[in-house]
């Protein structure tokens, strides 16, 4: 049987970035606090813990002085830094580029539309970090969609503003947007298509990578809405693919006259552990 990885697979640039932080501080410090899971990967989340990374949530962070916290690739809202400044707590900032850009977008939309009485869209999860810190850069309440039950949220006779959470689907985007333009009676409808590219150029790929095989293991995290969104590709053209988030998860009826299998993860799947579980499948 033969067991191919897909390379094009694994971390973002973003959250490379922010790994890459994490493990330079630990060189060197023995203890980093990350605001929020570093990445929804809970095997790579396990691993930079044994290094000394300590998960903290927002509540316990609003509680601390004097250290140090890494700031993820999702972002955070301005309250974030104006408590660390006060508290004498050090940023690591490893918020995505792709993000930070959209952040200071929302920011500046948001200033426009609270002059032209109008209403700023983020279509995402909400709770999601990175909505989290979009919707705090503005001065004025902040409309999160996440289905089409969220629509009736959106005034018609108002102008509107629209942008998206960076990894969410593009098609879904269009749809919504243009739900939006449909519905408007009065005032203008400004729509940003803000989803990260290295997210929605991976639907492609997967598309392709997931129809050669006879079998496709997608290995994600189960908070990652980025894993659940390119599963649902690889599924749809190939529906003997199935999900798994550690080697301890593949079934080995799974490949019962299989003679061609990939493995393909998240923007948030470290490569290492698409190699653990290639390994394991291979000893099937």
């Amino acid at each position: 049987m033969i067991v191919e990885i897909d390379h094009k697979s694994g971390f973002c640039f973003g959250v490379v970035n922010a790994v890459g932080k994490a493990e330079e501080m630990l060189n060197t410090d023995d203890m980093l606090y990350s605001l929020g899971h570093i990445v929804h990967n809970e095997m790579e989340v396990n691993r930079l813990k044994n290094l000394g990374l300590q998960k903290i949530d927002h509540e316990e962070f609003f509680k601390l002085h004097d250290c140090k916290v890494l700031i993820r690739a999702h972002g955070e809202p301005p309250s974030t830094y104006e408590y660390a400044e006060k508290n004498n707590i050090t940023l690591i900032d490893a918020t995505c580029p792709v993000v930070l850009k959209l952040q200071q977008r929302v920011k500046k939309a948001a200033e426009i539309m609270q002059k032209e009485n109008g209403q700023v869209v983020i279509f995402g999860h909400q709770g999601h970090a990175e909505v989290t810190g979009l919707a705090g850069q503005t001065n004025i309440e902040t409309i999160i969609i996440d289905n089409p039950e969220d629509f009736e949220k959106v005034d018609p006779s108002r102008p509107v503003v629209v942008f998206s959470q960076t990894t969410k689907s593009v098609d879904e985007f269009k749809k919504l947007t243009q739900h939006i333009q449909e519905q408007a009676t009065t005032g203008r409808v400004e729509t940003h298509d803000t989803i990260c590219r290295q997210v929605s150029n991976r639907v492609i790929h997967l598309e392709k990578f997931a129809q050669r095989f006879d079998v496709v293991i997608f290995v994600g995290g189960l908070r990652s809405s980025n894993a659940q969104v390119l599963f649902d590709v690889c599924k749809k053209h190939n529906s003997s693919s199935f999900f798994v988030s550690s080697p301890e998860d593949v079934n080995p009826e799974w490949f019962s006259g299989a003679e061609k299998v990939g493995v393909c993860g998240a923007t948030s799947t470290p490569p290492w552990l698409m190699e653990k579980v290639a390994e394991k499948i291979r000893l099937i």
